[in-house]
């Protein structure tokens, strides 16, 4: 981003304060405790950077809600919501029309022979609420599993399904959705020593879970294929396939989950796509146009499709393939491939994120463990690397976690954090300049770490 000038930074500042002043008289913010945040403005952005209210610039190494996945503010896509807007703003999804055909036939472009089909949402919750109900309607079976550390949305099922704290208060236990432990070495529920043994004890742990519940009482399976929120835990290729023969053995009905994984965050177009598996369902959003307009979507094998063929499936939504957001999509697309970003994510992951982090992780007292792939990356924080006890409760914050992250905001980076962990995750094609001046942020900020109790 270009160097502000004085009137400009001046221009910033006003704006800023009236929109900060309105904001705290009127929005009503999500997963907050209304009077005690104190949300940072945002006023411009371009590529890998944010501008705050006081015309200071951060880079964005959180992609917003890893969303951001080709940057901020990119003109092509800009340009693509400009023109598709001359044309066509709006239309019921009853319509056919070029952007929501176009977007649908990228899409399927790279999926899985047999991944043919798209019902387009508004984002990745109710991507995920749609794809259970078909899962459901399809089956003729109720119950959903769904593992412990995950995240797959705030809306009624989706978060009924999800594995983390944020669950319990909108939990009665009737939702029809049982929880199991997925493989997680670093924090094992399963008394393993080795990735192997994690691996086995957890596929054992889900079919026993299986057989307990009743096969024949389960509808699907929904897995984020690299849980996001919850920790970027890497399962292996052994787990997937596992998971992929015990839902073709109880004719489960298996549900990817690639809101935050997919679309280059992990340096390929899907995440399943490093573990040789295919799903029955995928779940889509955030990445298809990084968030620019709302946009989600179920892809469905033949199968899934097949249910619905013939009889009408029972639930839509007003803005399902809306033009501009499909517009959007299209012109993302096109510039992850034209531009190599896919490859760039896979490329940087192994060559600098991943290295530099893991030299981090050696320096200092207070990094557990790194792990992740392509621009898809966590830092475990810890109070010792003997005992692993994690620097903020999961479900919870700390004071010392509120303090790494305020370092890291004075020298200009803007890092996504959850409970006890950061997590490393700039766009995509972020430049290795952007890049490299990140990183040596959070190894100033975190090799200097010395908490003590």
């Amino acid at each position: 981003m270009q160097q502000l000038s004085d009137s400009e930074i001046s221009a910033i500042k006003d704006e800023s304060a009236r929109a900060y002043e309105l904001d705290r008289a009127h929005v009503f913010h999500s997963w907050s405790a209304q009077e005690l945040i104190d949300p940072m403005t945002v006023s411009r952005a371009s590529g890998s950077t944010i501008v705050d209210g006081q015309g200071q610039s951060f880079l964005d190494f959180s992609s917003q809600l890893v969303n951001t996945n080709i940057g901020h503010q990119h003109p092509r896509v800009v340009q693509a919501i400009k023109d598709q807007a001359d044309l066509l703003c709006t239309i019921s999804p009853a319509h056919v029309n070029a952007a929501r055909s176009e977007a649908a036939r990228l899409i399927t472009d790279r999926t899985p022979a047999g991944l043919d089909h798209v019902f387009f949402t508004n984002g990745g919750a109710d991507a995920n609420e749609h794809a259970i109900r078909m899962a459901r309607l399809h089956t003729g079976k109720h119950k959903v599993l769904s593992r412990y550390r995950s995240y797959h949305g705030g809306t009624e099922t989706a978060v009924n399904v999800t594995g983390d704290p944020r669950r319990w208060s909108n939990d009665r236990g009737d939702s029809g959705v049982v929880h199991f432990f997925g493989p997680f070495l670093y924090r094992t529920e399963f008394f393993a020593t080795t990735e192997a043994e994690e691996t086995e004890r957890a596929l054992r742990h889900l079919e026993r879970t299986i057989e307990l519940e009743g096969p024949s009482t389960i509808a699907a399976i929904i897995l984020e294929t690299i849980p996001g929120t919850a920790g970027i835990m890497m399962p292996g290729s052994e787990y997937m396939q596992g998971v992929r023969a015990l839902c073709d053995k109880h004719e489960i009905i298996y549900i990817a989950d690639e809101v935050m994984a997919g679309f280059g965050r992990s340096g390929k177009w899907f995440a399943f796509e490093h573990f040789d598996v295919v799903p029955d369902i995928i779940t889509f959003a955030k990445g298809v146009n990084s968030g620019y307009v709302p946009l989600g979507g179920v892809i469905m094998n033949e199968a899934i499709y097949g249910s619905f063929a013939q009889k009408a499936y029972p639930g839509g939504l007003t803005y399902s393939g809306h033009p501009l957001a499909c517009a959007a999509a299209v012109a993302t697309m096109k510039a992850m491939d034209e531009e190599g970003m896919i490859e760039h994510a896979a490329r940087i992951g192994e060559e600098v994120i991943g290295p530099r982090l893991r030299q981090i992780a050696e320096n200092s007292k207070h990094v557990g463990e790194v792990r992740g792939v392509g621009a898809f990356w966590a830092i475990e924080l810890v109070w010792d690397k003997e005992s692993r006890e994690p620097l903020a409760l999961y479900g919870g914050g700390s004071p010392q976690v509120a303090s790494v992250v305020s370092s890291l905001k004075e020298l200009g980076v803007v890092p996504f954090s959850n409970y006890h962990r950061l997590h490393v995750v700039p766009p995509i094609n972020i430049s290795e300049e952007d890049l490299e001046t990140g990183l040596g942020v959070f190894e100033k900020v975190l090799t200097d770490l010395d908490f003590s109790r």
